[in-house]
């Protein structure tokens, strides 16, 4: 039946939405190839000449093509009632019917699976805090599966850290395999096949590209999994594209919160700041918020021991009085004879360490 449901994708004017609509009536594409052109028009209410397009079997000439193409570049075909089709993806009423994939697409079916999307431009911050999390996820969900673009940025965060955490990670494209975009990504799409994941498309390989597939392909990202982690965007990132799907396919939805007046979590702040996103800053957080229950190890806090902290840390810690005020950017930077950068990028290691925490007015205490 591969072959019908390849060439059902390629009948013109018919849509992804059109597809999930002959199957609701007909069942699977044997039966609908098995239709009248009048019991397409009557029964399904197709437009003419749609309806004639499948009763004539257009499109068999080009899914004949697409599984010679597939065979020759080692590229799986997985159209939706194959049992290794994504089954949060089946749920959404504008699923994609076939899915392309290189590596293993069942890993999409773990009990366990979370999409990571956020800005091309990830700051250090974005980075080490993204890193984290999913690391930390790895360790405490041996079976996660972690979804996310395979772009600049977070994707790549993303990806990393799962595969350093030694859970598998897809790889959502848009653009038709074997190449990946961008095409710096190909080594680590390849690490990410190696280490039992997979990169998928629905694009076939008669698609041209061009920039239109990016917010379709983020329709995907944000159905595939359980719930959505957005880790920093900004104001008008292409990520709330993500959001705005994962709210209409009421998938679970969380921001990592970031400093105020930084252009990179505007758009993480206003999500949680709005009621859109759980917020969480660990990854017992995000296991809460998705009612997950933790197979693997807690993973470890972080103390920092004076013994353990450099020279300069240990200043900064001398800057806070036990029970006393929050001290000031400015003033740790004049009490350590630093600049007030130097001091900030200092203060932001900390923070991920636990050690700090960051007020309004860029304002710290320390937490031990």
């Amino acid at each position: 039946m591969i072959l019908e449901d390849l060439a059902i994708c390629f009948v013109p004017n018919l849509g992804t939405r059109g597809i999930v609509h002959l199957l609701d009536i007909f069942g699977n594409t044997d039966r609908i190839y098995a239709a009248s052109e009048e019991e397409l028009r009557v029964r399904a209410q197709l437009r003419p000449d749609i309806a004639r397009s499948i009763a004539q079997r257009v499109g068999f000439a080009e899914a004949e093509r697409e599984l010679h193409y597939a065979a020759d570049n080692d590229i799986e075909i997985t159209a939706f009632g194959d049992e290794h089709y994504p089954r949060l993806l089946g749920e959404i009423s504008d699923r994609p019917h076939i899915i392309y994939s290189v590596g293993d697409i069942s890993a999409l079916n773990s009990p366990h699976t979370i999409s990571v999307v956020g800005t091309r431009r990830i700051t250090p911050y974005g980075e080490k805090v993204c890193g984290r999390l999913v690391r930390d996820l790895a360790e405490m969900f041996p079976d996660l599966v972690v979804t996310s673009g395979l772009a600049f940025g977070v994707d790549a965060a993303a990806h990393h850290a799962a595969i350093d955490g030694s859970v598998r990670t897809v790889g959502v494209v848009a653009n038709p395999l074997p190449k990946v975009t961008p095409a710096q990504h190909s080594t680590l799409a390849k690490g990410i096949v190696k280490e039992g994941g997979a990169v998928i498309t629905e694009l076939s390989s008669a698609t041209k590209q061009n920039g239109n597939y990016y917010i379709p392909r983020n329709r995907i990202v944000a159905a595939v999994s359980e719930g959505l982690l957005v880790v920093e965007s900004p104001a008008n990132g292409g990520s709330l594209s993500t959001v705005r799907a994962a709210d209409s396919y009421a998938r679970t939805i969380m921001a990592v919160p970031g400093r105020i007046g930084d252009a990179m979590s505007v758009g993480t702040n206003h999500l949680i700041k709005s009621n859109l996103a759980h917020l969480v800053t660990s990854a017992e957080d995000i296991a809460a918020v998705l009612g997950w229950q933790a197979q693997g190890v807690m993973p470890k806090k972080l103390h920092y021991e004076p013994r353990e902290m450099t020279t300069i840390e240990a200043q900064i810690m001398a800057c806070f009085v036990d029970g006393g005020d929050p001290v000031s950017l400015d003033d740790i930077a004049e009490q350590c004879a630093i600049s007030t950068a130097e001091a900030s990028a200092k203060l932001l290691d900390m923070e991920l360490s636990g050690v700090v925490r960051q007020l309004p007015g860029k304002f710290y205490d320390k937490t031990i």
